[in-house]
């Protein structure tokens, strides 16, 4: 499927039956002669029909692969090469570790680079050495999860506490901070739309597009930016986090700097970057399925509430985008329902900078309909 909206493009023609057609002509065309159905020199041509069906499918493949548009893995790598864009590699979090010592002890404690604490089956690992003077009870270090991605995330201060490897005077440890930072390598449709941003970067940061092309740059978490200017010299730049998350004082301060370096934006220009401003919703919503889906109204029930939430991300995951539930229903319909109701307003405005996200969301089956 093309990106950015486009259409899609077809090279060619891929259906085997019209491919044998086309082999049957230029038979008849240049023999004279009329293939019946048993014929083996028939079976012969359809299954050669089938084959030049594969071969140009692999071919149609390789060259959507050469547009931005379709190009995937490796291929986008390529034209990001050609853009000066280097795909965002995985990230691994972090955390703040502390250390409960026994307040007897009289020896100075190291705890070494490497040092190694557990929570499930993933190990965070502290970054550098340390002593702890005697007299010390309380000491923090940082820590890093051993694996990359989103894995590391989310762990709630108090979660990570077993030391893997016992260290003398050591009561017990934890962690302090809710684990984070850590991010999966840049998808390919993120990593897309930033190739296709590139151009803008090649001067200064003063379109509105090199803004956010830059903000990007900074995390692949960033999934939607708005660039706004109400004082001259003074641009302000809201950013938007996967899943509608608000971005963390990090993840601005993150963008601050890449923006702020003197060879991306007019020196003239001040960089402010803050959270998208939330507008919050309550939707409640009850849904029928159809008397002549009853077998299968199980399985419809769980496409309609995956449905539901799918929508929710959605609707959170873009700065500007109105609260509109015409599209709720349609998606609810599609998935399967019959009927849907909402007491909910149908539609709540949402500026450019605001995001608009779920206070309260309720959605339930109300049972079979004659629809």
């Amino acid at each position: 499927m093309s990106r950015f909206n486009l259409p899609d493009l077809y090279f060619l023609e891929k259906a085997p039956e019209q491919i044998e057609s086309e082999m049957l002509f230029h038979v008849r065309e240049k023999t004279g002669l009329t293939l019946q159905r048993a014929d083996p020199r028939l079976k012969f041509l359809q299954a050669i029909a089938v084959f030049v069906s594969i071969e140009r499918n692999k071919l149609e493949h390789g060259l959507r692969q050469n547009r931005l548009s379709y190009a995937e893995d490796d291929m986008l790598d390529h034209f990001g090469t050609e853009n000066s864009t280097e795909r965002l590699p995985s990230k691994y979090a972090g955390t703040t570790m502390a250390f409960i010592l026994e307040e007897d002890r009289v020896d100075a404690l190291p705890i070494h680079q490497g040092t190694r604490y557990l929570v499930g089956d993933i190990y965070f690992v502290t970054n550098e050495t340390h002593v702890i003077p005697s007299g010390t009870h309380l000491f923090a270090v940082d820590a890093t999860c051993e694996l990359p991605g989103e894995i590391g995330n989310g762990f709630l201060p108090g979660e990570i506490s077993t030391l893997v490897e016992p260290l003398p005077y050591v009561k017990s440890v934890q962690n302090t901070t809710i684990t984070n930072g850590g991010a999966d390598e840049e998808s390919d449709d993120a990593y897309a739309e930033r190739i296709r941003l590139a151009p803008e970067s090649f001067s200064v940061a003063g379109p509105e597009g090199a803004y956010i092309y830059w903000a990007k740059a900074a995390s692949q978490e960033i999934v939607d930016v708005k660039v706004d200017s109400t004082e001259e010299g003074v641009v302000d730049v809201y950013i938007l986090m996967a899943n509608g998350e608000l971005p963390s004082a990090e993840d601005l301060a993150l963008v601050e700097e890449n923006l702020m370096n003197k060879e991306t934006r007019p020196l003239t220009d001040r960089v402010l970057t803050k959270a998208a401003t939330v507008v919050n919703y309550s939707v409640k919503v009850e849904y029928w399925i159809s008397n002549k889906s009853a077998t299968v109204a199980s399985i419809i029930e769980k496409q309609v509430n995956q449905a539901f939430q799918d929508y929710l991300v959605w609707q959170r995951s873009k700065m500007g985008r109105d609260v509109d539930f015409s599209e709720l229903i349609a998606r609810l319909k599609q998935a399967g329902a019959s009927r849907v109701s909402t007491s909910s307003p149908m539609f709540i405005e949402v500026g450019e900078t605001e995001v608009a996200k779920e206070m309260t969301a309720e959605i339930t089956f109300k049972g079979l309909s004659n629809d």
